[in-house]
């Protein structure tokens, strides 16, 4: 993704958030300790997608399609842990996308 938004970007950010189940994990993860307990601390390494999956009372591959919408927006970033992906707020890329829509659109 690109510093500053150009109109395509910005369609693929609303296309992302044009799903409530999509806008409401981003409001999820701005609390990654309210998810239950992981091995490795979900405020340093994300949280993992079958906590996000339960909360969202979906399938796996339902979540998974999910998080790559918002992560091909740039809204989330991903880590691997072995067989899990764990998912945190890209919080400068939303700040951003924030103060753009602000002052630009």
């Amino acid at each position: 993704m690109s510093e500053l938004p150009d109109a395509t970007d910005l369609a693929l950010v609303f296309k992302a958030l044009s799903n409530p189940t999509r806008v409401r994990i981003l409001q999820w993860l701005k609390d990654p300790d309210s998810f239950p307990p992981q091995l490795e601390p979900a405020e340093e390494v994300g949280v993992c997608l079958k906590h996000i999956q339960a909360r969202a009372e979906v399938s796996q591959s339902t979540a998974s399609q999910y998080m790559a919408a918002l992560q091909s927006a740039g809204l989330v970033t991903s880590h691997r842990i072995g067989q899990w992906t764990h998912y945190r707020r890209n919080e400068d890329r939303i700040a951003r996308l924030a103060d753009h829509i602000r002052t630009e659109l």
